[in-house]
């Protein structure tokens, strides 16, 4: 008989919110509490060829992270891509993935099956895989992740309570700018509550958390790495644009931390005023190689310079695009996540209403 009788899955009302983030970030303390893990992402969505890769990569993070074996760990068993889709809607296939996601739950042998569910609660009906369905399937609490957007973050959460009714054990707001920190507190939360909405977290924005490595960045410019491939792992905050005199440029650029700098490959004077300030990387458009001089300064300030055969306005929109919108797999941001669970997360409630005894009593 399977040993697993409680399951959880993280959701959310839209993409990006910090699923997976939140799982790394509470995981660890149930493993403290003497509780076994299972972690399974049941669908995935892709857009490109690579796109599934980049998911199983996400999956063997997490399982690398919480020390998951490969019996405790569950891949996608379905893909959503236009093929996938279009094939359905034409009636072609009529898989009912439901019985696969039932089987794979019923052979864990964890305490905890902890299920990563779709970019919102609707991502995946057509295939019986949206929250509700999934939850329903394998009768699993949900945890809702909410990226804060403003006071009206609440309707989402109002409608995802009629949508899941009971199921929804309750919800973690994440991404809270600091000025908005007490309203969320005093008047959100609150309300929620009266609502029948347990808000078990209310987590800070974090400059880190948002900021993306230089070598993902150079991946998705699919530029060349131009010196210093070996500091790839710094962490791009903000991003500016070389594209003014240098004067103005020097006080702007003072202005900024860890950020990424975007200018002409010959700015060779924009250049090294982003070198000598709190530069990450240096991003050269225009394919024109920078001075010998450029190079040697950066290799000295250990600052990586990155070339790319784009122009600048389409370096921008990829760079800024990133932002907030990684899958989190630098040891930094899963140590910081951990840190900010600590402080804000209600642990103790959490467990209590998931209704888990726990093996270590908690302190």
């Amino acid at each position: 008989m399977a040993k697993s009788t409680h399951k959880l899955l993280i959701g959310s009302t839209e993409a990006y919110t910090g699923k997976s983030a939140t799982i790394l970030g509470i995981a660890p303390y149930l493993k403290e509490k003497g509780l076994s893990l299972a972690y399974c992402k049941p669908i995935g969505a892709i857009s490109s060829s690579n796109s599934s890769q980049i998911v199983e990569d996400d999956i063997s993070y997490i399982a690398k992270t919480l020390e998951l074996s490969p019996e405790q760990i569950g891949s996608p068993i379905l893909y959503l891509d236009d093929l996938t889709i279009i094939s359905r809607l034409s009636g072609e296939t009529a898989t009912g993935y439901s019985q696969f996601l039932k089987e794979y739950v019923r052979q864990t042998t964890a305490d905890l099956v902890i299920l990563e569910g779709p970019a919102n609660l609707w991502q995946g009906n057509l295939f019986g895989l949206s929250v509700g369905q999934i939850a329903t399937v394998v009768d699993a609490a949900v945890l809702l992740v909410v990226r804060y957007h403003s006071l009206l973050s609440v309707d989402s959460l109002l409608a995802a309570k009629q949508y899941l009714g009971d199921r929804l054990l309750g919800a973690i707001f994440n991404d809270i700018p600091q000025q908005d920190l007490e309203s969320v507190s005093s008047k959100i939360k609150p309300y929620l509550e009266s609502q029948g909405i347990s808000i078990f977290g209310m987590v800070p924005r974090t400059d880190l958390l948002r900021s993306v490595s230089v070598r993902e960045i150079a991946k998705r410019l699919e530029a060349k790495v131009l010196c210093r491939e070996d500091r790839q792992d710094l962490m791009v905050e903000s991003l500016s644009i070389g594209a003014m005199n240098v004067n103005s440029a020097l006080k702007y650029f003072r202005q900024r931390n860890n950020m990424a700098v975007i200018t002409g490959g010959d700015r060779s004077e924009l250049q090294m005023a982003a070198l000598e300030t709190s530069t990450q990387c240096l991003i050269l458009t225009g394919q024109v190689p920078p001075q010998p001089l450029i190079l040697s300064r950066a290799e000295d300030l250990e600052i990586p310079v990155l070339s790319v055969n784009l122009d600048t306005l389409t370096t921008v929109e990829i760079v800024d695009s990133t932002f907030g919108k990684v899958p989190v797999r630098e040891p930094i941001k899963v140590n910081c996540i951990q840190d900010l669970m600590k402080q804000h997360f209600d642990f103790d409630r959490f467990l209590d209403l998931l209704a888990i005894d726990t093996p270590v009593s908690a302190n």
